[in-house]
């Protein structure tokens, strides 16, 4: 797995050192050595994690990395801060700052790639949603959003099996987040499942294996995104390195230091909400693609694309399909006389009472205008004519309100129906059968049923 990496440092030596290090990996390296140079460079050259020096003249590691995650542009890029400094303040100055780890000099090699392959694996997940959102905004199914997101008042899952060290955690956590407490790795994976944002796992247990939890965690589907900060002894280095490989998103060191804790926690929620609002942004694109938006039933794409799929089966000796072709008698009248406001909120009260009143496999499409399909999967032509025959007469009964004290409009269908006929059948030919079936119950005199076998 590769990945771009800038370096920044404005030591000659260091900046050579890394990227030798880096190159060897395989990685691509471009290099900075200041401030100003590294915020030009990570706007134009799009790298997928930042190696950032802490100490330099001019603008200081804190300050380049706080302009970047303060910029829409860059705010997404994962920022590893390099220090000499191991001091308590410098990491939660940092964290605070935005960064996502910290690397102290001298810099471990095995440290320094199992950190930048773990960022690499997230920075690739991120990238892929927001590649995804990107289309949706272009075609203007996902409003632009410059929000900054916050990372207070989380539910924070706690396993741990030291109770001291558990029931500090949680008071730390208590005065800005939700913190459960959970001794057992089932419950806790259970737990896990239930809208938290953040798991702390004690990975130094003698109740369990740390690194098993870890695993299972990020080998189940429902909790796979949910960020891992695993507490250890750091000298611990082969289980630290095996910690990030296994998927934990963070490492906090004990002994416990209160303002790391939540620094860290902080970081890790505004990072998981990230995650999740390009994941809903993505989910109601998807949805917005195939449903009318007047009505929120499933448009004409939706429609022509199950309904291929169900012609396909019952072609191959699956279950038939039938079709209703729906049509509402008069509306141009409506929208002549109302107005097309009041011809918009007619089809949207319709839309819900024939959804409301069609079989629980029924598919209830609006294909356009005031035509309405809907999709009968296991059924054949003579059974979907007395399904359309209850619906015609009930859908005449249901009167209209056009506004509050205005008078009530009766509105009547007509329906043609077709179904498949066998292996030679297509789609194009049931949707024709059904569209002459209907203009047949319209020529006929209209609020009527007709059905056409072939």
């Amino acid at each position: 797995m590769s990945a771009r990496i800038l370096v920044i440092d404005d030591i000659e030596a260091n900046l050579r050192l890394l990227e030798a290090k880096l190159r060897a990996e395989y990685f691509e390296v471009i290099t900075a050595c200041d401030g100003e140079t590294a915020l030009a460079m990570a706007r134009t050259s799009s790298p997928d994690i930042i190696l950032l020096d802490v100490m330099m003249p001019g603008l200081s590691g804190f300050e380049v990395c706080r302009r970047l995650k303060d910029d829409q542009a860059t705010q997404h890029i994962p920022i590893v801060l390099v220090t000499a400094l191991d001091g308590r303040a410098d990491r939660v100055a940092g964290l605070e700052a935005g960064a996502d780890e910290f690397l102290t000099k001298p810099i471990d090699e095995a440290m320094l790639l199992a950190r930048v392959r773990g960022l690499t694996r997230l920075k690739m997940a991120v990238d892929e949603l927001r590649l995804r959102e990107a289309s949706g905004r272009r075609i203007g199914v996902i409003a632009s959003s410059a929000a900054r997101l916050a990372g207070g008042g989380g539910r924070v899952l706690i396993l741990d099996d030291n109770a001291r060290q558990a029931e500090k955690i949680e008071s730390v956590l208590q005065a800005e987040h939700r913190p459960v407490l959970e001794q057992s790795p089932g419950l806790a994976h259970a737990a896990a499942k239930a809208a938290m944002d953040l798991i702390i796992i004690n990975l130094d247990s003698a109740e369990y294996d740390g690194l098993r939890v870890v695993a299972a965690l990020r080998s189940d589907e429902a909790t796979r995104h949910l960020p891992i900060l695993a507490v250890m002894d750091t000298d611990q280095r082969q289980k630290l390195v095996k910690a990030i490989e296994l998927g934990a998103n963070d490492i906090l060191a004990r002994p416990i230091d209160p303002l790391e804790l939540s620094a860290r926690v902080r970081t890790q929620i505004r990072h998981k909400r990230y995650g999740d609002l390009l994941r809903d942004n993505l989910d109601h694109s998807f949805e917005l693609a195939v449903t009318d938006q007047l009505t929120g039933l499933h448009n004409r794409r939706f429609m022509l694309q199950k309904l291929g799929a169900l012609v396909a089966r019952a072609a191959m000796g699956g279950e038939p399909m039938a079709l209703l072709m729906v049509d509402l008698d008069h509306f141009k009248a409506v929208n002549d006389r109302f107005g097309h406001d009041v011809g918009d909120a007619v089809l949207a009260q319709f839309a819900r009472h024939m959804s409301t009143h069609v079989r629980a496999m029924d598919i209830a499409c609006r294909a356009g205008g005031e035509e309405f399909v809907v999709l009968m999967p296991n059924t054949g032509l003579e059974d979907a004519h007395q399904i359309a025959d209850r619906l015609r007469i009930y859908l005449a009964g249901e009167p209209y309100a056009l506004g509050e004290g205005q008078e009530q409009l009766a509105v009547t269908v007509s329906i043609g129906v077709a179904a498949t006929l066998g292996a030679s059948d297509q789609m194009d030919a049931v949707l024709k059968r059904a569209d002459l079936a209907l203009y047949e119950a319209k020529a006929a005199g209209r609020n009527q049923v007709i059905s056409k076998a072939a």
